[in-house]
């Protein structure tokens, strides 16, 4: 499911809320909502994946961030029950919260899947873009090592004609249950490692893992206007299953590379530029650097050395749109290292009319075009 509401108003926190009360809250729902709590309640489990859905995004400083300053659209279209799959990956995510809340990593549901089918992991990958690419965008081949699936044994880490078996010792449970006192504890099955089941004739290609590590190479789509830190989902490219279960999914990270001459603040962009004086003084119109190639600046009469000049529309385009922003340019005067004889004496007589004083003439690096 993905939900439209608000994340905040779903775990009942305000938007100042720190990582505990948001982790807190949480907990709350999660326990009032768990299937094990509530079987068969469809709206329940719905209340359930919501919870997760939002705590995914506000327990996440970057996910957070994204979602405070664009809201839905700042994820991407990668929510919809938190990039969750189905119910085990919310134990598998959270595992430590369910576990605080049951004390058994999980409850009954995540204990009875065990046996069956598990969605393989999520997989990282980092890759640089240039600036260029944020106008673009880009498509992309990336190489990596995964495992995946054995097509030997299709999965089931069992050698050909066998099938894996029930664990006698945890009962397919995945987990040993020990009376202590007044408590239980449950601790993973040291035969089976939590699988619930053994295999007696290991896959030779796999050795019984079920999966083998493969290279691979794929393609991918970057959007124009992605930023550093920008996670692109790939889906169905991570790990692969185990017994079967479907395969996780890529996780793309971006990092723009720094350029040479702009600095970026969003969709903007910031550049510093060196005018001669003469052009500040007048006024031109004059040919100026962008990612791309060279636009056109006005500089008006009797610019100013530290003013801002802005080019509309020649920055970045933003993620969530078709609006692009803009390039402001910091001006700094040029002064001439030599001038001519002619240009000299023009100066001394703007000065000269101006009432301000100046040096007399020299020999010297001034008067060497004379």
């Amino acid at each position: 499911m993905s939900t439209s509401r608000d994340y905040y108003e779903i775990l009942g926190v305000g938007r100042d809320a720190d990582a505990d009360t948001i982790k807190k809250a949480y907990r709350k729902l999660a326990m009032q909502f768990h299937p094990d709590k509530n079987p068969g309640n469809k709206e329940a489990e719905d209340k359930f994946k919501e919870a997760a859905e939002a705590y995914d995004v506000l327990s996440n400083q970057e996910k957070k961030s994204r979602y405070d300053r664009y809201g839905h659209a700042g994820l991407g279209g990668s929510q919809g029950m938190g990039g969750f799959q189905n119910m085990e990956d919310i134990f598998q995510n959270f595992g430590d919260i369910f576990g605080d809340i049951f004390g058994m990593g999980g409850a009954g549901q995540s204990r009875r899947r065990r046996s069956g089918p598990s969605r393989g992991a999520d997989l990282r990958y980092i890759t640089e873009v240039e600036l260029s690419d944020v106008i673009s965008g880009l498509e992309k081949d990336i190489e990596f090592e995964a495992e995946e699936g054995c097509d030997e044994c299709s999965g089931s880490g069992a050698e050909k004609g066998s099938k894996p078996v029930m664990c006698s010792t945890c009962g397919g449970t995945g987990q040993v249950v020990r009376q202590q006192g007044f408590f239980t504890m449950a601790t993973t099955c040291h035969v089976c490692h939590g699988a619930g089941q053994t295999i007696k004739n290991p896959c030779k290609k796999c050795r019984g893992n079920g999966r083998v590590e493969k290279h691979r190479r794929i393609r991918i789509s970057i959007p124009p206007g992605i930023d550093t830190g920008t996670r692109l989902r790939v889906a169905g490219e991570g790990e692969g299953g185990t017994l079967g279960g479907p395969a996780g999914d890529l996780f793309v990270e971006i990092r723009v590379r720094p350029h040479n001459h702009f600095q970026r603040r969003g969709e903007d962009l910031f550049a510093e530029l060196s005018v001669p004086y003469v052009q500040l003084i007048l006024g031109a119109k004059i040919s100026v650097p962008t990612v791309t190639g060279e636009a056109m600046l006005t500089v008006p009469r009797g610019t100013q050395p530290e003013t801002s000049l802005k080019i509309p529309g020649q920055g970045l385009p933003s993620l969530k749109g078709s609006r692009r922003g803009d390039i402001y340019y910091l001006v700094q005067v040029r002064l001439p290292e030599q001038i001519s004889g002619d240009e000299e004496k023009a100066l001394r007589q703007i000065a000269e009319t101006q009432g301000l004083a100046v040096d007399e003439a020299k020999t010297g690096f001034f008067s060497k075009k004379k």
